[in-house]
């Protein structure tokens, strides 16, 4: 069964999710919305606007990814976690992606991707010094308009259209998409690297995401799952702190998307997060939060801290999530001790 995002006013029902603290004081704080679903795409809890349409940005490149799994897509498994990547720029995701192409016998000049430099600030700074320029294979989506290329490739489809919405690659990537959130977009746009970009629901998104973390073994969607899983690195990179939550917390699958988002798959359990204002870094206090509440190994995420608040060069301060969140999945925890 598939559902339509509901249509919501402007501005939508978020809830205050993480607070900024500076000395005794709370200084800000990020609105957002959360939803978690169990492995038979169950609501666990949630809070704020779960329903309403959003664009999920990167994060949808594991569904992506799968798509042209089952298009006849094959590649090493590092170079399977590139093309569900954001990457920083390394000179290995640069070449990972490079090496996708020439797999299938394509190069540079295939890609439909903008040009832009690493997008990892030490990666960037080490670009620049040897020398590198802006490129489509810099750009960090550029492992997946790899694979793209490669599937239209195999299945001898015209390259020159594959980011058109009508082009066959697109209409497959689609109907994935919808069968794995169980949503009909409510509307769908342009993605910032030139992709067709949904708007699904964070429920939709978590329901994916519980999905791919409970697939049988052998089948296109457990590849993608375990290429992630084992090649966290390659995900996003050094310092990143979805790579830092696949490394931590065992058999967990995270992507992020621009506009604050984030997706988490662990124990067929899946976890959505938007922050409203689109800061990142209210990403992972509430994503490391609501996974120390799951039954599952997840003891090791409250380890991951997010970046201090700053003052004269100490810190001074931080992000934690609101007394309200504290309270909802301290009364989820309850109820689930008492239910098991």
């Amino acid at each position: 069964m598939t559902h339509t995002a509901t249509p919501t006013a402007t501005h939508r029902a978020h809830v205050p999710l993480v607070e900024v603290t500076r000395g005794d004081l709370v200084e800000g704080v990020h609105y957002g919305s959360f939803a978690v679903v169990d492995s038979e795409c169950r609501p666990l809890t949630s809070a704020g606007d779960i329903d309403a349409p959003f664009y999920p940005r990167s994060t949808l490149k594991p569904l992506q990814l799968l798509a042209m799994l089952r298009l006849g897509l094959d590649l090493p498994t590092e170079l399977l976690a590139l093309a569900a990547a954001s990457h920083s720029g390394s000179p290995e995701h640069i070449d990972g992606a490079r090496r996708i192409l020439h797999q299938y016998e394509l190069d540079e000049t295939a890609l439909g991707n903008v040009i832009d430099l690493p997008y990892g600030a030490p990666e960037r700074e080490a670009h620049l010094a040897a020398g590198g320029q802006r490129s489509r294979l810099a750009q960090n989506c550029s492992g997946k308009h790899a694979a793209m290329v490669a599937t239209c490739r195999i299945n001898g489809w015209d390259l020159a259209g594959y980011l058109d919405p009508t082009h066959p690659l697109q209409r497959h990537i689609g109907a994935t998409i919808a069968e794995l959130t169980g949503e009909t977009p409510a509307t769908v746009s342009t993605d910032g690297c030139g992709t067709p970009l949904p708007a699904i629901s964070l429920t939709g998104m978590a329901r994916a995401f519980a999905r791919l973390s409970t697939v049988s073994t052998g089948t296109s969607a457990a590849r993608v799952a375990a290429a992630m899983r084992d090649h966290p690195d390659m995900v996003a990179g050094a310092g990143r702190d979805v790579t830092a939550l696949m490394r931590t917390v065992p058999g967990l699958i995270a992507k992020d998307g621009a506009e604050a988002v984030q997706l988490l798959g662990i124990d067929g359990m899946g976890i959505a997060v938007k922050i409203a204002d689109g800061s990142d870094r209210a990403r992972l206090p509430i994503a490391t939060r609501i996974l120390s509440a799951l039954p599952a190994p997840t003891e090791k995420a409250g380890d991951i801290v997010s970046p201090p608040i700053l003052g004269g060069g100490r810190e001074v301060g931080g992000l934690r999530v609101t007394r309200e969140v504290e309270e909802r999945l301290g009364e989820w925890e309850r109820t689930r001790s008492v239910a098991s």
